[in-house]
């Protein structure tokens, strides 16, 4: 197939996808694998990966289908990695890591948060994310186990100083004491303290009440 006609089916399937993707989302999906299947042959990378994104999405909202989209997901970042387009690839692998966290596969989630974490840490315009990234990290290693969480944040001070001057850090320290304490109620005054200056998302929430069900007589709530 020569290259422009290449191009064209290509653009064809897309067009097709884009057509299906509330009506029939399979179909859009196949669609879009075969856009996918002739950009990547042509060595285009990139279009790949952001029609990876595109699969990705319809099995998330109109599949509800987490582990493919995961799947998808890890793809498009292994292909933007290969062109070293790093924020992009970041981009994809947080969602990884945020849908791996809530499937309970905390280890996968710990290793991608680390990795986009030590990544971002080093460069001025996103340093200031990887405190969040070490203090997702940090919860997931939590629910696991305390000593580990106690560890993790030890590391992560030592390799970027200026997550213990965060408020993150802090937080964790108050709900590892806590924790050790098997004190509830400390536990819940720390997040409460925390959430009315920033406002902890569900993803946050979800984990810490997952960490707060291990101690021993609690309700299980944040209230």
């Amino acid at each position: 197939m020569q290259l422009q006609n290449k191009h064209d089916c290509a653009t064809s399937f897309i067009d097709a996808g884009n057509a299906y993707k509330k009506s029939d989302p399979n179909e859009a999906i196949k669609c879009l694998n075969a856009a996918i299947d002739i950009y990547t042959d042509m060595g285009r990378f990139t279009i790949a990966a952001k029609h990876h994104i595109s699969i990705a999405e319809i099995y998330e909202s109109e599949l509800v289908d987490i582990e493919k989209a995961i799947a998808h997901y890890e793809q498009a970042a292994d292909y933007y990695k290969g062109e070293e387009s790093n924020s992009s690839a970041n981009k994809c692998l947080l969602k990884v890591g945020a849908y791996c966290a809530q499937l309970e596969q905390y280890q996968k989630a710990i290793e991608i948060y680390e990795q986009v974490g030590a990544n971002t840490m080093d460069n001025p315009l996103l340093k200031y994310s990887a405190k969040e990234y070490f203090f997702k990290a940090s919860l997931c290693h939590f629910i696991v186990d305390e000593l580990n969480a106690k560890i993790a944040v030890e590391k992560y001070e030592e390799m970027f100083p200026a997550f213990s001057d965060s408020r993150e850090c802090k937080l964790l320290k108050k709900l590892l004491e806590a924790h050790e304490e098997q004190n509830s109620e400390a536990f819940t005054e720390a997040v409460k303290e925390f959430d009315s200056i920033s406002r902890l998302d569900q993803w946050h929430t979800t984990l810490l009440l997952r960490i707060k069900k291990t101690i021993q007589g609690d309700e299980g709530d944040l209230k």
